[in-house]
């Protein structure tokens, strides 16, 4: 566990340096969603707000879908923020009726399923942010996740890009980070095991049936046929960071 813990550290905090993720007083309002990833971005960013330096503070905030039909365990992730020192604040929002329309009638039309529920939770945690008084807010991508998003946007609408590490909104006062973007998800799986996270009572009934899902598919395929995929991809990404794209 040892060697695992310190590589995801090391990656965590390569990250924030690299990419200059946070800096002096900053408020950072971290997106919990009860998966693996945002608990383990909860906890490293614990971690790190105990060094003198960058001084930051944190807040978690949990996005309750009611009609997706996924479950946490509320009780669960309110005593993991407070074993952290971390508080944690539950709202409740919901995909606009007539809105939401199967995976299936995704060609031509992003208002699949996952985007309407993730824009809905996007813009309830602005609204959070924007209330405690925050300037950013730390999402739970790992590098796997950029990668596929690069894959979906090449596949599906003709350009080269993905979401940044770093990302300043135009229309709201906030930047968005990424601390997990060098970090690969067969890491945090091992990591979520070895602390002993709780899954999600419930998951996503879309999970297994949506693009992005067949784009990991794809993704892994090209792992196999070249293993260095994951980096050399991923470097390619890194100069859309630099120029802009």
């Amino acid at each position: 566990m040892t060697g695992k813990k310190d590589k995801i550290t090391r990656l965590f905090n390569e990250a924030l340096k690299r990419y200059s993720l946070i800096s002096d007083g900053d408020r950072i309002l971290v997106g919990l969603s009860g998966g693996k990833d945002s608990m383990a971005l909860l906890e490293l960013l614990a971690q790190r707000q105990r060094i003198f330096v960058p001084r930051f503070e944190i807040e978690a905030a949990y996005v309750r879908m009611t009609d997706i039909p996924y479950l946490c365990d509320e009780d669960y992730l309110r005593t993991f923020a407070q074993s952290l020192g971390v508080p944690l604040h539950i709202v409740e929002t919901q995909a606009k009726s007539g809105e939401v329309k199967d995976e299936s009638e995704e060609v031509g039309d992003k208002r699949g399923v996952c985007f309407c529920c993730s824009r809905h939770r996007r813009n309830s945690l602005f609204a959070i942010a924007k209330r405690l008084q925050c300037n950013k807010i730390a999402l739970g991508h790992h590098r796997d996740d950029l990668i596929v998003t690069a894959l979906m946007n090449l596949t599906f609408e003709g350009q080269f890009s993905t979401m940044r590490p770093l990302m300043a909104m135009d229309r709201f006062p906030m930047t968005l980070i990424r601390p997990l973007c060098l970090i690969r998800e067969t890491d945090l799986v091992q990591w979520a095991t070895d602390h002993h996270y709780h899954e999600q009572l419930k998951r996503c009934p879309y999970d297994q049936a949506t693009r992005r899902h067949d784009i990991k598919a794809i993704a892994a395929q090209l792992e196999q046929l070249n293993p260095e995929f994951p980096y050399t991809f991923y470097r390619a990404l890194e100069r859309t960071f630099s120029n802009g794209v």
